[in-house]
């Protein structure tokens, strides 16, 4: 990752979270609120959590705010909530990601809305930044789809979408940290953020400064859109001081 950020304005970042995430009575994330703070939803579709009533009223509360949604397919371990590493074939992730976006942009269509992206969940997100050839099968489902695939800078998701085609969205976490080769920490049950902290990285990031990671390194981390995830404790409160830096929707 030692490129520099190629955002110029504040207007050009958009800020995305992981919608959708319940399963029947149980819900999730904080998802009304932060409708009204984002720009972009990334919806789960099933198989870490998301049922099908979930998906319909999550895109339905997306179109009434005015957010755009892509598909945030996971790995098929609802008890470890997509955060457990599985040995998958690139031909079984290609069929878990179609299957999991096709779902998806049936509901969109429902509600009239189009397909934005698609964003891998978890480990599964992880998987793809260190695998090529598994990526390879996840950018061509975007590419059917005609989607822009959200991920990591500098990473196998990069790597892959620039040779296959596919439009590539960078994103910025706030809320994970990173180790020292620009990989995130992914977190079995996410720690309260301080909002403070994830505005200040942001507005260093914008500035062009570098992010640190957990052992010092200086990371240099191009990004076009901000992620905050859902099921934090506090994460209405970081997404506000987020949006605070990035200026209105």
């Amino acid at each position: 990752m030692q490129a520099t950020v190629t955002t110029d304005t504040h207007s050009h970042v958009t800020l995305n979270s992981d919608l959708g995430e319940g399963l029947g009575i149980h819900e999730f994330g904080n998802d009304e609120e932060l409708m009204r703070i984002i720009d972009v939803a990334n919806v789960a579709c099933g198989y870490h959590s998301g049922d099908p009533d979930v998906m319909n009223r999550t895109v339905a509360l997306a179109a009434s705010h005015g957010v755009a949604v892509g598909a945030h397919p996971g790995l098929p371990d609802v008890v470890g909530f997509g955060r457990r590493r599985m040995v998958l074939s690139p031909e079984e992730v290609g069929s878990i990601i179609l299957y999991q976006t096709g779902a998806l942009a049936a509901f969109l269509k429902k509600h009239g809305l189009e397909l934005n992206h698609i964003k891998p969940h978890g480990a599964l997100y992880g998987m793809l930044a260190a695998d090529e050839e598994l990526m390879q099968a996840a950018a061509s489902t975007a590419l059917q789809f005609g989607v822009p695939f959200y991920g990591l800078a500098g990473t196998a998701h990069e790597i892959v979408c620039r040779a296959m085609g596919v439009d590539f969205v960078p994103e910025l976490y706030v809320d994970l940290n990173y180790g020292p080769t620009g990989e995130l920490l992914i977190q079995r049950r996410p720690a309260p953020t301080d909002p403070v902290a994830a505005a200040e990285r942001v507005s260093q990031a914008l500035a062009g400064e570098r992010v640190l990671a957990v052992d010092g390194t200086k990371l240099d981390i191009p990004f076009q859109s901000v992620c905050v995830h859902s099921d934090a404790p506090n994460s209405t409160a970081v997404a506000s001081a987020v949006r605070a830096v990035l200026g209105p929707r």
